[in-house]
């Protein structure tokens, strides 16, 4: 009996995936295609040096997905599916407060968590939950209407979510029911043609379109998918051509000539589709809706605590300087903020304990009778080890909500009375009964491991970072 273990069932999970949005959205597989010819323009031009951040197979099949669900019970649920990939919820995201455009949800990220995993499929989905109780968006009215329709849906069947149990307590399925979990699990993400209710639509669009997606229809469905690139800019201007319309810029860090880091990202303008609409007396009518979209991302190398903090005074010193010019494009400010202050080289990034990477002993350096420093920025400058960047697996809620406030039908609703409700990290554990796992944390025990091996090798008793001492 052939098994498909836990990392094949997500690889054909998000194969299919591709497939089934690729045959709903047109221009996502011309972006998939011309995500692929740029790949390969940049391996022709660079060499080794472009599979620095990764080999040239794992980005070309890298994809990570988005969904949109309404209440915790739907998010557990979800848990459920993604666990029987091997995917833990990594991250908290709250968008309520984002700019240019609040947008009433709280997200995660399902992923796998640890380097090989990642490395035999790094599949993503960054999962947003809609929050009818923040009063900023919904007065309470509204909020009952939309929690007693959000009660009435089942989104996920009792056979995929058995199955997903299954799964995930065996590490896989035999060929038989992976099959049916794989056909299940992809058909709950599939566009559904059922009537939508016009006027319900249209009043929780009113607050937000993205409450709308959400809590507007009687299911779910994949919202957007991402390829990776090697070259976005060279993308946005390929997919330009084509006449596709791209949003008016690409999110995240400027592209400079200095080493990329945590994740750029830009996609094209949501499509008008096709969908039946329900008036009030009953009658169904052809009408369209305009919620999905395609997104392209190219992912640098994650920063520590410190580095975060430069890179989010950085973005303050580009929206001052942004806001006092008339005529400066926002990525040319930008450029020229990085330009700087941000160090130029991998080997500053690692010495300032700015970015995390992995580090394995030097073996061309020459034995020349001299004991290597217990510092790691000492190691580094003397040769003794070599550092291997840790790629950014997670997302930025800012470049998050400039995709998705790119993609608005309009502005929405919000005010600055009736008060918020509080949700984070631990709330969404408590809420799916799964731990929400620190991205920070996860970076750090991969560069710990390996600065471990590197202490043993040297014969040192710690490794002290600038931040502190790492035995």
């Amino acid at each position: 009996m052939t098994y498909l273990e836990t990392w094949r069932l997500r690889a054909e999970f998000a194969r299919r995936l591709s497939g089934l949005y690729g045959t709903e959205v047109p221009a996502y597989a011309t972006l998939v295609d011309v995500s692929q010819q740029v790949n390969g323009q940049v391996l022709a031009e660079r060499g080794a040096g472009a599979e620095r951040l990764g080999s040239i197979g794992r980005v070309t099949a890298e994809r990570h997905g988005a969904i949109r669900v309404g209440t915790p019970a739907e998010l557990a649920q979800v848990a459920r599916i993604f666990g029987a990939l091997g995917m833990s919820p990594t991250g908290f995201y709250d968008l309520r407060d984002a700019a240019p455009s609040p947008i009433p949800v709280v997200s995660t990220a399902f992923r796998p968590i640890t380097a090989p995993e990642l490395a035999r499929n790094p599949f993503r989905v960054f999962v947003s939950l809609l929050v009818p109780e923040d009063r900023r968006f919904f007065d309470a009215d509204l909020a009952e209407r939309l929690n007693t329709f959000l009660s009435r849906r089942r989104l996920f069947p009792d056979e995929l979510l058995a199955l997903a149990d299954s799964a995930e307590a065996d590490g896989g399925l035999d060929t038989g029911r992976a099959a049916r979990f794989l056909e299940l699990a992809v058909g709950a993400f599939a566009l559904s043609d059922a009537p939508v209710d016009r006027g319900w639509y249209q009043e929780l669009e009113a607050v937000s379109s993205v409450a709308a997606d959400i809590g507007g229809v009687t299911t779910t469905h994949i919202n957007h998918l991402t390829p990776r690139v090697l070259d976005i800019d060279e993308l946005y201007r390929q997919m330009t051509r084509r006449g596709i319309e791209m949003i008016d810029e690409i999110q995240g860090p400027p592209r400079w000539d200095g080493p990329d880091v945590l994740l750029r990202q830009t996609s094209f303008r949501a499509l008008a589709e096709p969908r039946r609409l329900r008036d009030a007396d009953g009658t169904v009518r052809p009408g369209e809706l305009r919620v999905r979209f395609g997104e392209v991302e190219a992912r640098g190398i994650a920063l520590t605590t410190a580095g975060r903090s430069l890179y989010s005074a950085l973005v303050a010193e580009v929206d001052r300087r942004h806001a006092e010019s008339t005529s400066a494009r926002r990525q040319d400010v930008a450029r020229q903020v990085w330009s700087d202050h941000m160090p130029r080289t991998e080997q500053e990034l690692a010495a300032g304990d700015l970015a995390f990477f992995t580090y394995e002993i030097n073996s061309t350096r020459a034995l020349d009778g001299v004991a290597p420093s217990a510092a790691l920025s000492q190691l580094l400058a003397d040769g003794w080890v070599v550092p291997r960047p840790v790629v950014y697996e997670d997302f930025l809620p800012r470049s998050a909500a400039g995709i998705f406030s790119s993609n608005l039908t309009g502005p929405g609703a919000v005010t600055d009375t009736g008060g918020g409700v509080h949700r984070d990290a631990e709330w969404m554990s408590d809420a799916i009964g799964r731990q929400v796992q620190e991205p920070t944390e996860l970076y750090e025990a991969q560069r710990a491991e390996s600065l471990r091996q590197v202490a043993a090798a040297l014969d040192l008793d710690a490794i002290d970072l600038p931040g502190g001492v790492l035995t």
